[in-house]
């Protein structure tokens, strides 16, 4: 069984046919995302020095009628092979987001993942008002995250084959 306890796991990935350095581009940039799902609304850096390790933005989200928005912490920074950030709080996140990048031959893969937890999050609360339902509830929302993720990694993949 799949409880949120357990930090739930998404990863998607594309190989593309692009350099590293052209896909580090796209996946650094915070609104990118926004134009490939329909969730994260995009984002805007709270810290001048953003995108780098430590860094803060405020990230605008929104699901049916509510809608949110959240400070980032970047808390994985490798130039060319990992942009990662966690939400709420660096140490105690709500969830942890990242990008990795792995040179391939002809190109790169590109990975993105989002871990739940171990913080609350309005997940949580919905977890709480139906405990029964724990399993369904996260699995519901891993496959929401699941094919926005891939939406953006495919937008991802397409922009940086462009040029």
């Amino acid at each position: 069984m799949t409880r949120f306890a357990d930090g739930p796991r998404v990863e998607v990935s594309a190989r593309i046919t692009a350099p590293s350095s052209r896909v580090w581009e796209l996946v650094t940039d915070i609104n990118l995302p926004a134009r490939f799902q329909d969730e994260y609304r995009g984002g805007e850096w709270i810290d001048a020095d953003g995108p780098s390790l430590g860094a803060r933005f405020l990230g605008r989200n929104a699901r049916g009628e509510r809608s949110w928005e959240t400070t980032s912490w970047i808390t994985g920074y490798a130039a060319g092979k990992e942009f990662t950030w966690s939400v709420s709080d660096p140490d105690l996140p709500s969830a942890t987001w990242g990008f990795t990048l792995d040179e391939v031959e002809g190109g790169t893969r590109l990975t993105f993942h989002r871990v739940l937890g171990p913080a609350p999050s309005g997940l949580t609360r919905v977890i709480a008002a139906n405990p029964d339902r724990e399993e369904a509830i996260i699995a519901a929302r891993d496959e929401e995250h699941r094919s926005h993720m891939q939406a953006v990694v495919d937008g991802i993949k397409a922009l940086a084959e462009q040029g």
